[in-house]
């Protein structure tokens, strides 16, 4: 059976449209790339050979164990990530910085990466559902997945679907923040208002701009984040009963 190298993995990320120099969030499926020569190690390494020195590569480092226990199993230095494979190899690497949230974490190598994802204590910003002190707005102004969002990152699917774009979450928060200012303001606990993430999916396949195909076995989609997000809040706040679970 063939494997792929590194090299391999790196030219087909370029074909894709990664560039020097980008800001890159990665949703990942190590088991779609097919075997890697090197394996999770080999595929982080061609990830940074693509967005090279004066790129930054982020990651999801979620803990998403039972919700009541995340708080509580929360350490940002041993605590696993739980959302692949590849996301819990780039954790344990050197220079590797991770955000300070129990539920919501994100890791960073490369240009900025400690303080792009310092900050994320900061009570500044947008309310969410996973918010719990004395941890700061899972997705306010400090936090890495909107400063990624403001900074013109791009968002890599690696051979996963919608539902794993986390993205979709800053949506509905925003959304949720815009329907229920007063309610948040004074303290109230509105009901969130969560979206159908494939059918949100659907809608910017057919609507937005983006590069789709493999690297590796995977298929894969590359577009930026700020179009993404904004495009389909505006999608929802025109249509939101399509959307809403």
């Amino acid at each position: 059976m063939n494997r792929h190298s590194g090299s391999d993995l790196a030219q087909d990320l370029l074909r894709l449209g990664v560039e020097a120099g980008d800001i890159l969030f990665v949703h990942s499926s190590y088991k779609s790339l097919g075997p890697v020569r090197g394996g999770a190690i080999a595929v982080i390494a061609a990830l940074e050979d693509a967005i090279g020195p004066d790129g930054l590569l982020l990651m999801p480092s979620f803990n998403l164990v039972a919700r009541e226990d995340r708080a509580a199993t929360w350490d940002p230095a041993a605590t696993p990530s739980t959302v692949g494979w590849i996301t819990e190899q780039f954790r344990q690497l050197p220079r590797v910085f991770r955000s300070d949230h129990y539920s919501h974490s994100v890791a960073a190598r490369g240009n900025g990466a400690e303080s792009f994802v310092g900050g994320h204590r900061s009570q500044d910003g947008y309310c969410a559902p996973w918010d719990l002190k004395p941890w700061g707005k899972t997705y306010g102004t400090n936090s890495p997945m909107y400063r990624a969002y403001r900074a013109g990152a791009k968002l890599l699917m690696l051979g996963v679907d919608y539902l794993s774009s986390t993205y979709i979450h800053l949506v509905e928060v925003i959304y949720w923040n815009k329907q229920h200012a007063a309610s948040l303001v004074g303290g109230d606990d509105p009901p969130f208002l969560a979206m159908d993430r494939r059918a949100l999916g659907v809608y910017w396949e057919r609507t937005g701009t983006l590069c789709r195909g493999s690297v590796g076995d995977a298929d894969c989609r590359l577009f930026g984040v700020r179009d993404y997000v904004d495009a389909l809040l505006i999608e929802v706040e025109r249509n939101a009963e399509r959307y809403l679970l």
